[in-house]
């Protein structure tokens, strides 16, 4: 298993993309808007979601490690 240490920033700037993402595809499948409208708002966000996440994917990806091996002494 690999450990990964990420600030909190980090973790609002995953979740803002996760936001933006999930919006834009519910405007997508939501039937509300005409479609014009719902293309307009919903594809900006989609392709936001998804070029914001790519660097964000890579940062993390490049912090994680493997765990350090125990030995098995830490316990009685």
């Amino acid at each position: 298993m690999r450990e990964t240490t990420i600030s909190l920033g980090e973790v609002g700037l995953i979740a803002a993309t996760r936001g933006m993402l999930g919006a834009g595809i519910g405007l997508l499948l939501a039937g509300k808007l005409s479609d014009d409208k719902r293309k307009r708002l919903a594809i900006p966000l989609v392709i936001a979601g998804v070029l914001s996440t790519i660097p964000l994917a890579i940062s993390v990806g490049s912090k994680s490690k493997k765990p350090i091996p125990s030995t098995g002494t830490d316990g009685p």
